[in-house]
């Protein structure tokens, strides 16, 4: 899979933890920056990971600042790109398996490497079941367009 990763200075050693965990488990990994704790402002380096998502250059994004609410709020303003911000394995899951989402925000200050982990894993391993699911999505893209769901 290719995934995206991209932060900003608050969620920089996050992004620098996660980074050789999809390369571990064999992911093209497509970095966004940013590159050093300097600060930086994060919708540039969110909207660029979430831009490859919805051109299909890269399957899933991974991005990280502070709280992980900025980066998903300006990943969710790109359309078709369903951004959540998972602070546990099981809302990285069901986000997958309900919503189809294919960016995961992840908090900088909050999560340490062992909760990231295992968040991002759950978050790739798991498909979207699609079915009564599947409508719920396409209302979610009629929204994008403007259109009443």
């Amino acid at each position: 899979m290719r995934i995206a990763v991209g932060s900003d200075h608050a969620g920089f050693e996050l992004k620098e933890l996660v980074r050789p965990l999809l390369d571990d488990a064999g992911h093209q990994v497509v970095d966004v920056g940013t590159d050093s704790e300097e600060s930086t402002d994060y919708p540039g380096h969110a909207a660029d990971a979430a831009r490859l998502v919805a051109s299909g250059d890269a399957d899933r994004a991974v991005i990280v600042c502070g709280s992980g609410v900025g980066v998903a709020i300006v990943a969710n303003k790109v359309d078709g790109v369903r951004a959540v911000n998972a602070h546990d394995a099981e809302e990285a899951e069901m986000s997958r398996r309900h919503n189809d989402a294919n960016v995961l925000a992840l908090a900088g200050r909050r999560l340490d490497r062992a909760d990231a982990e295992i968040i991002v894993e759950r978050f790739l391993e798991t498909e979207f079941e699609g079915g009564r699911h599947e409508r719920r999505v396409k209302q979610i893209s009629a929204v994008e367009r403007g259109e009443q769901p």
